[in-house]
């Protein structure tokens, strides 16, 4: 499979941050503050959970940094690699509470993006060397075409269209 071309930063940061204001709320995590010292330090990892197609690993950066951008963060896989359970994706060394703000928000984004991915590529595999192409539509999560449709490129398919702007298609609606 080819790689995919990343997402532009712009592309990735309006949903990151309506998911983060979405989980933070009006106080933050609260938990995390309440039951870890300011000062300590984790390293952790992002684990493959069963084998499949990454993608999302740029939008998961993006949270992290945001987040917290003294963060460091590793990326051991590229969004459209075939990976096992157990496989490390990205390793993330830092504060504490903010690696655990941080996770549930990237490992969200990780975890719907790479299905997608995933089912793309049994369904690319599955046409085989026909004339036929898995691709994307507009009928996608409002406010995140631009992760899924990218999700779909990751596992192997092709973009069809993103917007109503960029083809002229008359059909029987």
């Amino acid at each position: 499979m080819k790689r995919v071309s990343p997402l532009s930063p712009l592309m990735i940061e309006p949903p990151v941050r309506l998911a983060l204001a979405e989980d933070l709320g009006r106080g933050g995590d609260i938990t995390s503050c309440s039951v870890i010292l300011p000062e300590t330090r984790a390293h952790v990892v992002i684990a493959a959970r069963r084998e499949g197609v990454i993608a999302g690993l740029d939008v998961a950066e993006t949270v992290f940094r945001l987040v917290d951008p003294s963060l460091e963060l590793k990326r051991l896989r590229s969004d459209g690699d075939e990976v096992r359970a157990g496989d490390v994706l990205m390793e993330i060394e830092g504060s504490a509470r903010s690696i655990l703000t941080a996770e549930r928000v990237a490992l969200n984004f990780i975890g719907r993006m790479s299905g997608i991915a995933t089912l793309t590529r049994k369904m690319v595999r599955a046409v085989g060397n026909h004339k036929a192409r898995i691709c994307s539509t507009r009928k996608t999560t409002p406010g995140l075409r631009a992760l899924e449709v990218y999700a779909v490129e990751a596992g192997g398919g092709a973009r069809h269209r993103m917007g109503l702007d960029d083809a002229v298609l008359i059909k029987d609606n």
